[in-house]
């Protein structure tokens, strides 16, 4: 039997993000997601509810820098991503605890920012993605000797 373990959720962020590292110098950030859904309203005349759903997000990597940079309190994000159920014993009461959150695979911030000439949508995904300049060669950075063309050395 086929497993699909994939989440997609739009909302807002409840506070900035707070960028931290493993130690072996991973970037980490945890943010939670307010997700609203109104029920009611329709043909049948009922009092319009909203409901209020928070869910705690971990984006890692490069995702987890571009968040911190770019998201904050009350901006809104559209996050696809997998369930993670965490466990553990609590260490006063010595019972098991658990507890369910999203792990980001990618990303993309919504809303408008000023001067961008994408109407405000900026798409991530957590794979690295190579960098090019606008001639279509990779960074410095990124560069390894096996790309390196002899033809473009400066020597």
């Amino acid at each position: 039997m086929a497993n699909l373990n994939k989440v997609y959720l739009i909302g807002n962020m409840t506070r900035d993000a707070e960028l931290r590292y493993t130690p072996k110098g991973t970037p980490l950030v945890d943010i939670s997601l307010a997700v609203n859904r109104v029920t009611g309203g329709g043909e049948s005349g009922n009092e319009r509810k909203e409901e209020v759903i928070f869910v705690d997000i971990t984006f890692w990597g490069r995702l987890a820098e571009i968040i911190n940079e770019y998201g904050g309190k009350g901006k809104p994000l559209f996050v696809e991503g997998r369930l993670h159920l965490d466990t553990w014993e609590d260490k006063t009461t010595h019972q098991k605890r658990s507890r369910l959150r999203v792990v980001a695979e990618s990303m993309q911030l919504l809303g408008s920012r000023r001067g961008a000439g994408d109407n405000g949508k900026s798409a991530v995904r957590g794979a690295p993605s190579s960098r090019r300049d606008p001639a279509g060669r990779r960074s410095p950075r990124e560069s390894s000797g096996a790309d390196v063309d002899p033809e473009n050395e400066p020597f």
